[in-house]
């Protein structure tokens, strides 16, 4: 005797599943890919500058939010604070998804991209106009979560550069080339190197005007500072300082 058919389609009454729940596993990677991008986006350059009393990056130098630049300011704690800021944005969310994401279905796939998502938000920081850096830090802080081996030669590849050459747009340039080929060599063609090879594409197509300045002699080199670079003086100390020159300078017609 022939069983009847529910109206799903499946023998004895029993429904498939639903298509929706390809959908549903989808949800805790967009999200936490857009949690990423909203810690990417904020510009440790423009609020280490601010709370050190410095100014603001965007205005001096090669004008890039990043660690590099905020060095011609001649602060060097102010750039350290930054490098390792831009850094951790990169590395702790996708440290988390290493370390917590099994729970909610998210991998390695989801793991890369959720990095990506960090470096885009550093390029594009909501919170800062959609006017950020270069994504440097950043990225080796998601290669070194993502595959601390990846990271390591990566960062030894920029070391090396930037120690012949004293160019970090050159170093950086340089490493951005070689990233994929390393995650090609070491791990083959796994989904997580599509994230990487477009932040190593990203990266470069940030560094035109650097190329440019390379080819034409005209890049600065590490530690130099900047023309334009100052400290921002504190509001108490300009009032005292205009009240002296004041004094010193009295205005015509008062003896």
């Amino acid at each position: 005797m022939r069983q009847a058919r529910a109206p799903g389609g499946a023998l004895g009454g029993a429904r498939r599943p639903a298509a929706t729940l390809p959908r549903m596993s989808m949800l805790p990677s967009v999200l936490a890919v857009l949690l990423a991008y909203l810690i990417g986006s904020l510009s440790f350059a423009v609020i280490v500058s601010r709370g050190m009393g410095l100014q603001d990056p965007r205005h001096y130098g090669s004008g890039n939010p990043g660690a590099t630049n905020v060095l011609r300011s001649g602060n060097r704690a102010a750039a350290v604070l930054t490098l390792a800021f831009d850094a951790l944005k990169g590395y702790v969310p996708v440290l988390l998804v290493r370390v917590y994401g099994a729970h909610w279905g998210l991998g390695e796939t989801a793991a890369a991209f959720v990095g990506l998502g960090a470096f885009v938000g550093h390029l594009w920081p909501l919170f800062f106009g959609f006017k950020g850096g270069k994504g440097v830090a950043t990225a080796a802080g998601v290669l070194l979560a993502l595959h601390p081996l990846l990271g390591a030669a990566t960062l030894l590849t920029w070391l090396i550069v930037a120690f012949f050459f004293r160019y970090s747009s050159l170093a950086s340039i340089v490493a951005a080339v070689f990233a994929p080929f390393y995650q090609l060599l070491i791990w083959g063609t796994s989904p997580s190197l599509l994230a990487v090879a477009a932040m190593s594409v990203l990266l470069l197509w940030r560094h035109q005007p650097n190329m440019r300045k390379l080819l034409a002699g005209t890049e600065s080199r590490i530690g130099a500072k900047a023309a334009g670079a100052k400290a921002a003086a504190p509001p108490a100390a300009a009032h005292e300082a205009k009240a002296r020159r004041h004094h010193k300078n009295p205005r015509k017609g008062h003896s």
